[in-house]
């Protein structure tokens, strides 16, 4: 029993780990009551146990395990730091608990296991069980098993992996234990159960005998899917769903099946299994036997290929010479049975590679479509197999071409498989895979098809249609389908509704059930939506309702179509579908007129009387003018017009005003076609008629624009062409030319005129035209020349000379113009942004017009002889082929992409022995290149690949030729083809020196030119490096030019990873320094090279003379500059810092078009250089007006690269000349090009946020003058993207801006839509920084004054706060007057449109904390220019109203009369004066926060009386709740006035034995007066940074400790006041910035050798109660910053430093600190040493880990203790008394605010009690103040007890009690006299009142009422370093010093005005007198002088 009475006593932790069983025994149930009693799964006490858990599971004895284990389940359950345990206890549990004879034990194993996956541990416990398979013991082997598959079964496959499982199944079926072999089989059908089939392919090999057990079991398995049915933490929302459903009886299954089956994960049956590698293994004479004239030799060849394709997963390799055998097989092969073999192995092939067959599909398909032709099934079907199987390798894309070659065989079994297998195709495609560029020719395609003779391809065509319409929708294929006819139509639908789609059913709208005919004229509405409102909408003849599923636009007249269902109408261009009728009868249209034209109207319009025909059509043109858009019925009106005279008017008048009603009706009114039909014949009519041809060419516009230029013209120019009117047609084609121009070139929509000469039929028989038609005719394609180029030519190199000599004159005209930007047609096309068509359209502009031009197929010539040819052994004969290939191409010109066998044929010639083949042979690829186009990017991989190959040739002129066609290839294909794969590393990597050094100069080249790359560029890293250590030394040279272009697009991180293998030469560089340097090198290295080659050849004659023209004006000189970088031919002007090769660009570029002497000064090195040419191009500028606007691009450019030089008088003078240049602009009338633009504005926004005052406001003014030369819309989108910018100034500004341009342009201006850019901008009203937050709300307010309620809807969703700022802010914008006049005279309208109160602070705000610290180094001349600019209020002061002549008579007086009765009335009483400024606070405020920086200002000021009267100013502020929150943002500032001033103080007054020292004690009391009243508003106080807090707690603690103050009269309250202020700030600031502030500051003081010991024991006593403070604000706290200054400290002073300090308080009081927070944070402490870069430097990391290690040794309850009492210990220690815990609560109690009376009272019952007592150390180390506290209640006790009265118990001077009084203070709170229980107060209480009030000297008494903390509407300021305070200091004192300099014109009177009798503590009433006489007298003056 002795034994047991030693462990019974252990702690429970102690007792698991004893040796004797029945202890652990024992400590493994309390353990387990432990457990389950504690409710917070975060306590410490977890973290206790975290190294025993393994020890509970693997216990030696089985009694102790069992319970261990059940203890260890309730911990996995309940313990937050369990997930920690999981790898050691699953191990163990695996190894030491599933092999326990005890099945308690097993199954407890396994619910551990199990609820490890529940807390998301899932992986690691599947990883040891995965281990625990491999174990020799088959029990444990079992046990795994039945836990993998319990786990599978109830968290299902989507949270276990079942990958790693299915891998070990097979071995597991081998297992020799029967009991294994079972279990695996259980896991088999669990697994089946949730991926079904694929698990059959992984265990294909298993015993048949096992398989076919499986397969029997697998049937059982219920259809059903399976759900999980438990859940992870995570899952908490899924888990009540499932038991919600299980509760209501399995009734809520239905409905969620399809969510469930969608959350169990597919898993593909082909990632299970291991590739295999088959080349290898082919039959060595295979290629022999495959060629073998022997059927059955080639059967063999094919068999045993077709065993190898077996395999499921096949490795990756060059199977091209394989599958070009099989593809001839199938294509030539006279046996079937063999061609269907080669098929079956093509498809075998196709699906073992998958994706990396797709590069072989391309020759394979062609080949298989056309062996169509064999009608034997067992052939067709192979085929089918083997093109489905290779369909799914590639995309449709790819394969198109080939397909719709074959669409138009002659073969009708071709046609049906064709048509078959896109229908099959189809099946696999989505929505997005099957856009309309693809659509468009496949439906044509298979229309033709449906009108098939024979019917097996008609059946087929309906099936592909209805394919095709079930997986795009009918929205997307009816456009195609327009002409088909009911009845197919209706086939289409049902083949529609038949088909099943391989990724589920994606609903079309052919799916929806049709609805049944309207009766009568309406047309039967059926398909999409079945909307009765629609049917309605379409039955009523009124004017349409907008549906709620498609907008209804006018009515078609079809008569071809009986009835058409609703789903299949045409869309007009905008989206909206055109409603059909059977017929629009003129009864109907004149109904539809009726009921919006006034009644005579319609009568007079066909009156005989052309003066009434003339009223009726004036009434017409103001009923269409009032008319809204949704109201006007545009068919029925232009059918009124066209009634009878209608276009064969007589009377030009009549006739002019009805085109003009024409135009209008198209501009205002929903247009379609239909109506637009309806008038074009009459305006072709009158196009050439002199008096109404422009209003008909207006009219033409209208419905251009209306119905897209493409179609108008169309019609346009068809019916010109129909009559034989010269003039209309002539006038026709002038309207296009110029329509053009208006509306851009949509190439893409003129491509099929082009190609069928329909659009350009006129052009054949031109030169038999009238000469008036000839002429426009040449005229237009001079205009179409501007957007299409040179090709545009070959459309006419047939025509006769004489013809091409006139077209050639009118190219030659327009050589170097560059085509107008579109101003028509924009705006009516963006409209319609959901809608598919226009997205085509986008897709195809984007083109090369090449591709208008019609492409030869050359396929049939490339025949198998000329093949043969190519490949032939004698090399006259290979040389002849490709003579022969030369020709055809030649022919051909432009051809199509189907080049058959050429590819392989050529590619073999590529490596011809012969290297004049070789060279012929690129000269061919070239010219294919051209030929081709951008189609030619297919064949990259075949073709392209090995080009690059032969740059590894020994000889030059074969590689030269082979960069040439690299190069012709790339120009075509981008080189995005060329950069993915591996194929471009395998060729770097290859050893050969001349391979390595062109590509990679080839490399170098391309590199800079793309925006982004592939990733698979990073492959190429390691042989890049391995080339920078190459032997050859040009390849070396090549690397290195390129490297830094490698890392230009992956960055230092990717390539950093890479040089781990690099050899002695890069060794040193893989750290980030050198290897930054020696790129920087190479990259000047090569770029000044460039420069060299291109300065060599001058291209102007060198001379001095300066007196010619600077710019030299090059013909197209701008214009081919603006090809070269659009065609990537040189560096795209974008960068964030101007490298050497942009500056070099930059010179040449120059070198040809300003002078030489010029050149040399713009790019001195030397700033007054810059200057100089500055002056000079300032100079020239008016002379040279041409010459500036011919070079303007090069010159804005340069521009750009003074942005980014430090020196401000280059900035200046650049900011000067760009004002100057774009005035000049203006007035010329230019307009700046997209490249321009693009190239400057983004910098001159960067400028928009610099520091200085005066640079932003020439920034804000250019920004103004670009709006005249450039669209506002344009710059919107650069301004807008300013926003992003990481400077808050930028930012805010560039808000600013985008309210003006919305505030001059409206809302049209915002880009891409209003919604959209509302949006962005409304993000800014929740930024960190204040002048961001001003400038987006009142731009939000500019808007809102523009565009009304609606604003709200545009910016969506904004957070409450957001939103209440921006509410608040326009109702203040409402109560306020508009922008001052006089303001408005000084900027142009735009700027001052909406500058509100706000929007000055915005502008004129001082410098934030953080800008101040970055521009301390700003020079003193624009700072001074910024402070003048900025208190525009302070200018309207006393003596300018004097010298006023009476502008503002009517104000003046009474706003002077009122301030003066203010301060006349409360004259003799001190109280009210402090409120007595006020109004005039709330004036200045409510203009601009700069009152705010000259009254700041004022606090540091010399003179005592103005610091007094500025503190009450700022303290008035602060007590009053709606003004507090002004001072935001200036907190800092103010502090660092204050505490300047205490500094004078310290330093200066209290030296200065003039002054009166009763003066200096009012400045103290006003000091700490107004920073208590701040740190009471804790959003304020918070504001104050760690640097400013420092020296504030410095200054406050020397206050303390001046012996000086002491010797004052009012001395000693001075100290108690800044005492309590003193725990204000601690209690009160940001709990991070005190503590480190303090931590910097105890750091300093034991530093500094001057430093008085007290002063650094005042500091760990400020530290002592923050530690107190800790379990409150430890959450609140960054314990990462913390921690760091701790680090910084420990470094400074190690611990033996430390311990030979005088005292040990420092070092108790750091661990005490750490002790703390250790305790509060537990392990996770250790997490917070992210910021520490090396831990290795000081302490701290170890002595955490001693602490943390010793708190775990620790018993539960003395980890209880509280932070406090070890507080009080440290302090005890220090007094060497012992402790008493009673005494440490009682003044715990009376410390703390809540329980201060009950901690009295206690300590007097204590008193009582033990009368011995002694209390004495716990008031030693206390402050004076707390030590009279406590005697004073003790007595205020003594006395209630007494019974001689009840006293209040507390005086209202306690620090502890929160808006209680403050000693000194500028409003000091009392209670009221008599307690506000109605108390009577005892005369001590009294007497300690009387001394406060002695040292107030009359200052303001005024209650304080208790009020919430204000919520400061900014974020915290960032947080500057420590170290940079002193700088931050002088920065901020600086600007208050130069403030302050400003306003000495504001004199003592004029101050007195705004200030005379604020302060508290004013001067004596004989002064105050003084002052008002002197008011008195300027008032009479200012009355006289108004009289």
């Amino acid at each position: 029993m002795g034994d047991d009475s030693e462990w019974m006593k252990l702690p429970v932790d102690q007792k698991c780990e004893h040796k004797l069983w029945k202890a652990r025994l024992n400590g493994y149930e309390e353990a387990l009551k432990l457990f389950q009693k504690i409710d917070d799964e975060k306590s410490p006490e977890w973290s206790k146990y975290l190294g025993l858990i393994k020890k509970f599971v693997t216990d030696s004895n089985a009694v102790a395990q069992l319970k261990g284990l059940e203890a260890a389940l309730a911990y996995v359950e309940n313990a937050h730091v369990a997930g920690k345990t999981t790898g050691e206890v699953a191990s163990g549990v695996v190894n030491k608990v599933f092999n326990q004879p005890k099945a308690r034990a097993k199954e407890l194993g396994v619910d551990i296991c199990l609820m490890y996956i529940e807390i998301e541990k899932g992986e690691a416990v599947q990883e040891e069980l995965l281990k625990g398979l491999d174990n020799k013991n088959p029990k444990i082997i079992v046990a795994c098993i039945e836990t993998l598959r319990k786990a599978l079964s109830e968290f299902g496959s989507k949270i276990i992996s079942l990958k790693p499982i299915i891998k070990v199944l097979p071995k597991l079926f081998e297992s020799r234990e029967k009991a294994v072999r079972d279990e695996a089989k259980l896991l088999a059908v669990e697994i089946y159960r949730w991926i079904r089939d694929a698990l059959r392919p992984p265990l294909q090999n298993i015993n048949s005998v096992q398989l076919k057990e499986l397969e029997e079991e697998w049937v059982k398995v219920s259809s059903a899917a399976p759900k999980q049915t438990r859940f992870l933490r995570s899952q908490q929302e899924l888990k009540a769903k499932f038991e919600q459903q299980q509760a209501a009886g399995g009734d809520g299954d239905g409905g969620d099946d399809d969510e469930e089956e969608e959350a169990v994960p597919q898993v593909d049956a082909y990632e299970l299994l291991e590739a295999v590698e088959i080349l290898s293994k082919l039959p060595k004479d295979f290629f022999e036997k495959i060629e073998a004239k022997k059927w059955q030799e080639r059967k063999e060849a094919l068999e045993a290929v077709e065993l190898l394709v077996k395999n499921p997963k096949l490795e990756s390799g060059d199977y091209a010479d394989l599958v070009k055998a099989l593809k001839k097989v199938v294509g030539k092969d006279t046996n079937v049975m063999l061609v269907a073999l080669a098929a079956k192995c093509l498809a075998g092939l196709a699906s073992g590679l998958r994706k990396k067959f797709g590069q072989y599909a391309g020759h394979v398909v062609p080949t298989i479509l056309e062996k169509f032709k064999e009608k034997k099934p067992q052939v067709v079907q192979a085929l089918q197999e083997a093109i489905d199987a290779i369909f799914l390798t590639t995309t449709l894309q790819n394969i198109s071409e080939d397909v719709l070659a074959v669409m138009d065989n002659k073969n009708p079994t071709i046609k049906q498989q064709a048509s078959l297998f896109i229908a099959r195709s189809f099946r696999h495609c989505t929505p997005s895979t099957l856009p309309k560029s693809l659509l468009k020719p496949f439906c044509a395609a298979l229309l033709k098809h449906i009108n098939d003779s024979a019917p097996e391809v008609r059946d087929a065509g309906f099936e592909a249609l209805g394919t095709a319409l079930k997986v795009a929708g009918e929205k997307a294929v009816n456009p195609f389908l327009a002409d088909v006819d009911k009845l197919k139509l209706d086939r289409i639908k049902e083949c529609a509704e038949k088909v099943e789609l391989v990724y589920g059913k994606k609903t079309g709208a052919a799916e929806k059930k049709e609805g049944k005919p309207v009766a009568g004229k309406t047309p039967a509405l059926s398909g999409s939506a079945g909307d009765k409102e629609i049917k309605d909408a379409a039955a009523k003849p009124g004017p349409q309702k907008k549906a709620p599923a498609v907008k209804v636009r006018d009515f078609v007249p079809v008569h071809c179509m009986p009835l058409a269902p609703f789903s299949l109408l045409p869309r007009d261009p905008v989206g909206c579908v055109v409603l059909i009728l059977i017929c629009l009868q003129i009864e109907v249209c004149e109904e539809k007129a009726a009921a919006v034209l006034p009644a005579s109207c319609i009568q007079q319009l066909d009156s005989g009387n052309w003066k009434e025909r003339l009223a009726s059509m004036e009434e017409f043109q103001k009923t269409v003018e009032l008319m809204e858009r949704s109201e006007m019925p545009c068919q029925a009106l232009v059918r009124m017009l066209a009634k009878k005279p209608g276009w064969k008017e007589t009377n030009f008048q009549v006739m002019q005003m009805k085109l003009h009603i024409v135009a209008l009706i198209a501009q205002k009114g929903n247009f379609s076609k239909t109506s637009a039909q309806v008038v074009l014949d009459g305006l072709v009519d009158k196009v050439g008629d002199v008096k109404c041809g422009s209003n008909a060419k207006e009219a033409m516009t209208a419905i251009a624009e209306a119905c897209q230029l493409p179609w108008t013209a169309e019609q346009l120019v068809a019916m010109a062409f129909s009559q034989k009117n010269p003039k209309n047609q002539s006038e026709t084609l002038n309207w296009l030319s110029n329509a053009i121009k208006e509306f851009g070139f949509s190439g893409y929509v003129f491509q099929e005129k082009l190609e069928s000469k329909c659009f350009l039929s006129w052009a054949e028989d031109l030169l038999f035209l009238e000469s008036a038609v000839r002429t426009s005719a040449i005229t237009l394609l001079g205009v179409m020349y501007l957007y299409v180029g040179p090709p545009l030519r070959m459309f006419f190199e047939d025509e006769k000379p004489a013809l091409l000599s006139q077209i050639d004159a009118e190219f030659e005209k327009m050589q170097g113009q560059t085509a107008p930007a579109p101003t028509r047609g924009i705006s009516r096309n963006s409209g319609g942004s959901g809608d598919d068509g226009e997205e085509e359209e986008q897709e195809d502009v984007g083109n090369d017009v090449v591709d208008l031009l019609p492409r030869t197929d050359i396929g049939d010539k490339i025949t198998a002889e000329l093949v043969a040819k190519i490949g032939d052994k004698n090399w006259k004969i290979r040389k002849e082929g490709l003579d022969e290939v030369t020709s055809i191409i030649n022919d051909a010109k432009f051809i199509q992409p189907n080049i058959g066998e050429l590819p392989a044929a050529l590619k073999s010639r590529l490596n011809d022995s012969n290297k004049i083949l070789v060279q012929q042979t690129l000269s061919i690829l070239q010219q294919l290149a051209t030929a081709m186009g951008p189609n030619i990017k297919q064949h990259v991989k075949n073709l392209g690949i090995p080009v690059i190959t032969v740059l590894g040739d020994s000889k030059n002129n074969v590689r030269a030729a082979a960069l040439a066609t690299v190069n012709a290839w790339a120009e075509q294909t981008g080189m995005k083809e060329w950069l993915e794969g591996e194929d471009l590393s395998e060729e770097l990597k290859k050893e050969n020196p001349f391979l390595r050094q062109e590509l990679l100069g080839w490399l170098a080249d391309k590199l800079p030119t793309l925006r982004s790359v592939p990733s698979d560029l990073l492959l190429c890293v390691p042989h890049l490096y391995s080339c920078l250590e190459d032997r050859n030394g040009d390849v070396r040279k090549k690397a290195q030019d390129a490297l830094p272009f490698f890392m230009m697009h992956l960055g230092f991180e990717k390539m950093a990873k890479a040089t781990g293998k690099l050899k002695v030469l890069l060794t040193s560089l893989t750290t980030k320094p050198f290897f930054m340097a020696y790129l920087q090198q190479s990259d000047v290295n090569s770029s000044g090279v460039q420069g060299k080659k291109v300065l060599n050849k001058p291209t102007l004659k060198e001379d001095d003379d300066k007196s010619g023209p600077i710019f030299i004006i090059v013909p197209n000189g701008k214009e081919q500059r603006m090809k070269d970088e659009k065609g990537l031919r040189v560096l795209k002007w974008n960068f964030t810092t101007p490298r050497d090769e942009y500056i070099e660009q930059l010179k040449t570029q120059m070198s040809s078009c300003v002078a030489k002497w010029l050149q040399d000064e713009m790019f001195h090195a030397d700033f007054q250089h810059h200057n100089k040419a500055l002056a000079v191009m300032i100079e020239h500028l008016e002379n040279e007006k041409d010459g500036v606007i011919s070079c303007l691009d090069l010159i804005l450019k340069w521009l750009t690269l003074r942005f980014f030089d430090t020196n401000t008088s280059v900035l200046m003078k650049t900011l000067e000349y760009l004002k100057l240049l774009f005035n000049m602009l203006s007035q010329e009338e230019y307009h700046l090009t997209e490249n321009e633009a693009s190239s400057f504005i983004p910098y001159l926004i960067i400028k928009v946020g610099e520091p200085k005052d005066v640079i932003r406001k020439d920034v804000r003014a250019i920004l103004n003058r670009m709006c005249l030369i450039y669209p506002a819309s344009k710059m919107f989108t650069f301004i807008m993207e300013g926003t992003k910018s990481k400077n808050s100034k930028q930012r805010a500004e560039c808000l600013e801006e985008l309210g003006c341009l919305v505030g001059s342009h409206g809302m049209n201006v915002c880009q891409p839509t209003p919604g959209k850019a509302l949006k962005e901008m409304a993000a800014h009203i929740g930024d960190r920084d204040n002048t961001v937050r001003n400038a987006a709300l009142n731009t939000i307010v500019t808007v809102y004054n523009v565009h009304g309620d609606q604003v709200f809807k545009l910016i969506g969703n904004l957070s409450e706060k957001d939103m209440s700022m921006l509410e608040e802010r326009i109702k203040r914008s409402a109560k306020r007057p508009s922008a001052a006049p006089v303001r408005q005279a000084e900027e142009k309208p735009q700027r001052i449109q909406n500058i509100s109160a706000n929007a000055s602070m915005l502008r004129k705000g001082p410098a934030e904390d953080m800008s101040s610290k970055l521009n301390q180094n700003r020079n003193m001349g624009s700072h001074s220019e910024a402070a003048h600019t900025v208190p525009r209020e302070f200018q309207l002061d006393l003596d300018e109203i004097e010298n006023d002549n009476g502008t503002v008579k009517c104000e003046m007086p009474a706003l002077v009369q009122h301030k003066l009765d203010d301060i006349f009335e409360p004259v003799l009483i001190p109280e009210p004066k402090i409120r007595a400024v006020s109004p005039h606070f709330d004036d200045m405020h409510s203009n601009t926060a700069s009152t705010i920086n000259f009254v700041i200002s004022q606090v540091a000021s010399g003179d005592i009386n103005t610091s007094i009267q500025a503190l009450a100013q700022i303290d008035e502020v602060f007590r009053q709740e709606d003004k507090a929150e002004a001072m935001s943002g200036h907190i800092d500032q103010f502090l660092i006035a204050t505490f300047m001033q205490l500094r004078l103080i310290y330093n200066t007054h209290m030296a200065d034995e003039k002054l009166d020292k009763d003066e200096i004690v009012k400045l103290y009391s006003c000091i700490i007066g107004s920073m208590i009243s701040l740190f009471q508003i804790e959003s304020l106080a918070r504001e104050a940074s760690t640097g400013v807090l420092k020296d504030l707690m410095h200054g406050l603690i020397t206050l303390m400790l001046d012996s000086r103050v002491e010797d004052l009269e009012e001395g000693e309250q001075v100290i108690r006041s800044v005492n309590l202020l003193v725990v204000k700030v601690l209690e009160k600031s940001d709990q991070t910035n005190i503590l480190s502030a303090l931590l910097v500051l105890l750091q300093d003081s034991l530093l500094a050798t001057a430093s008085s010991p007290k002063f650094s024991e005042l500091v760990m006593k400020c530290l002592w109660r923050m530690v107190r403070l800790l379990p409150e604000t430890i959450n609140s706290i960054n314990l990462d910053r913390i921690l760091l200054d701790i680090h910084i400290f420990m470094k400074v002073f190690p611990k033996e430093k430390l311990k030979q300090c005088k005292s040990e308080f420092p070092i108790r009081t750091l661990k005490t600190l750490l002790h703390t927070l250790c305790k509060l944070k537990g392990p996770k402490i250790l997490d917070h040493l992210t910021m520490i870069e090396n831990k290795n430097e000081s302490e701290l990391e170890a002595h955490l880990c001693r602490v943390m290690k010793h708190s775990m040794d620790q018993t539960g309850s003395k980890a209880d203790k509280d932070t406090e009492k070890g507080a009080s210990r440290i302090e005890e220690k220090a007094s060497k008394a012992k402790v008493n815990d009673i005494l440490a609560e009682i003044f715990k109690k009376i410390g703390s605010k809540e329980n201060t009376k009950e901690g009295l009272a206690e300590l007097y019952e204590y008193k009582k009690k033990y009368s011995d007592a002694d209390i004495e150390p716990f008031l030693k180390n206390s402050s004076q103040f707390f030590q009279s506290y406590v005697e004073r209640g003790l007595r205020l006790i003594e006395t209630e007890r007494e019974g001689k009265g009840r006293i209040a118990s507390s005086t209202g001077i306690s620090p502890q009690m929160e808006g209680t009084c403050v000693p000194v203070s500028t409003h000091t709170v009392t209670s009221s006299i008599g307690n506000t229980n109605g108390e009577e107060v005892g005369p001590s209480v009294y007497l300690e009142r009387l001394k406060i009030l002695r040292q107030r000297c009359g200052l303001d008494n005024a209650k304080q009422e208790d009020r919430p903390p204000l919520t400061s509407l900014l974020s915290k300021p960032a947080v500057p370093t420590v170290a940079s305070s002193t700088d931050m200091l002088h920065s901020k004192l600086s600007q208050l010093r130069e403030s302050r300099e400003q306003y000495q014109h504001l004199d003592l009177d004029s101050n007195q005005t705004h200030s005379s009798g604020i302060g508290t503590t004013t001067a004596s009433p004989s002064s105050a007198a003084a002052n008002i006489d002197d008011l008195k007298k300027r008032l009479e003056r200012i009355k006289s002088s108004r009289k």
